[in-house]
């Protein structure tokens, strides 16, 4: 299958492992958005970007952009992110943003013009890691982002957003603006790895990834009260512990009967000591599932066990949304071709579901986009082992840029 010129993919292995030498430790990838290991990726992008003659552009969100002129507007985008979490992964985000820059070089150096202008974009906190909101510059982007999340917002540092944001150029009031950015694309592409073990064990190299899960997140806050631990017998006790407790097994049991994911990431108990009953528990429960319906169905079950585990126990229960997105599908004749490109490299065909969040799910919801994932080891990810094979990594940098050159020859 010719369609232009070929990625190369060891090439971008290399970048990949020149990135983590320069921004990573023994604890794994340390480019927290906005801080120095994140400033020193950009200094390489921007090195990597000189070597083929482009310079980046950084929008009013932070942003990166680069743009390879072709025989015909608007351009295809190809991206990722450089941010990672706090000792994560070499791989997550960083991937993509190399193999972008792989399709970006191929074209440049192979002394033709593309039928199609290219863009070339690494999306600005796409972890959320530092101030709790992810997708941080894509949404912007695409539009679906309140600058009043941030403005409040603080590190684990007691920094606020705002501050921060304005030491590395960009004013929150003004982040919207790079919205104006999409008149320059028609369609997005990006290659992640899997975070997950599905791939593995199935041992594809390469797959099309259908969409990403829609996720309702909520904390739960059951209000009982606090009581002595000795003195206090167990069925006088009104025990907002105990409550929580029930519910969080039940929302394991509510997401497997729907065949969603869903985890009670975090819990507070005031006051908080071995010698009194919880008088307060705090939960944050966080649910996915690809289909709208089912997840609505989740949520309402949620609702209903943790109402009926706090009039059990005596207790009061609020609940806060704390943010939400619904299921988003990708284009299903990029989707197509992404599974074309993935069989052509591989020789298996295969698609599945997005259970993480990327910035393609904000750019499905203004442009045509697609992704391919490579398979994670064991699952791994957001951690110092996240690791893929330099095989499987090359079969899907390869599906990768085969993808973007159907997309570039086929759509001009």
């Amino acid at each position: 299958m010719n369609s232009g010129p070929a990625i190369d993919a060891d090439r971008v292995i290399a970048d990949l492992r020149e990135l983590q030498s320069r921004t990573g430790d023994d604890d794994g990838a340390q480019r927290l958005c906005w801080g120095e290991g994140w400033r020193s990726a950009r200094g390489f992008l921007g090195e990597l970007l000189a070597e083929i003659g482009l310079d980046p552009e950084i929008d009013e969100a932070g942003n990166a952009w680069a743009y390879l002129s072709g025989e015909s507007k608007p351009a295809l985008a190809v991206g990722s992110h450089v941010d990672s979490v706090a000792n994560g992964g070499w791989l997550d985000g960083a991937l993509g943003v190399m193999a972008a820059l792989g399709v970006i070089r191929a074209w440049e150096t192979s002394g033709e013009t593309p039928p199609k202008a290219l863009a070339f974009v690494d999306w600005a906190d796409e972890e959320g890691a530092r101030f709790g909101r992810s997708l941080f510059g894509s949404s912007c982007a695409a539009g679906t982002f309140d600058p009043e999340e941030l403005a409040t917002a603080r590190d684990a540092e007691g920094r606020r957003a705002p501050g921060v944001l304005a030491e590395n150029g960009v004013d929150l009031e003004r982040v919207l603006d790079c919205a104006s950015r999409l008149e320059r694309i028609d369609s997005y592409l990006e290659l992640h790895i899997e975070q997950g073990p599905i791939l593995e064990s199935e041992g594809i190299r390469a797959a099309a990834v259908s969409g990403c899960v829609g996720v309702e997140r909520h904390r739960l806050r059951f209000r009982g009260t606090v009581s002595h631990a000795g003195t206090t017998p167990m069925d006088a006790r009104h025990d907002a512990g105990l409550a929580a407790a029930e519910t969080a097994l039940r929302v394991e049991e509510i997401a497997r009967s729907e065949g969603g994911v869903g985890t009670v990431g975090a819990v507070e108990l005031e006051p908080g000591i071995a010698t009194a009953v919880p008088g307060t528990a705090s939960m944050l429960v966080d649910l996915r599932h690809p289909d709208r319906d089912a997840l609505r169905r989740m949520l309402e079950s949620v609702r209903g066990v943790a109402d009926e585990s706090a009039n059990r126990r005596g207790c009061e229960l609020d609940q806060e949304p704390v943010w939400a997105i619904k299921p988003i599908a990708f284009d299903e004749e990029l989707v197509a071709l992404a599974r074309r490109a993935c069989e052509s490299v591989t020789g298996t065909a295969y698609r599945l579901p997005s259970g993480a969040l990327h910035d393609a799910a904000s750019m499905a919801l203004r442009v045509p986009t697609a992704m391919i994932f490579s398979p994670s080891i064991e699952g791994v990810s957001h951690s110092p082992r996240e690791d893929t094979s330099d095989e499987d990594l090359a079969a899907a940098i390869g599906a990768f840029g085969l993808l973007a050159n159907l997309r570039i020859t086929t759509a001009s």
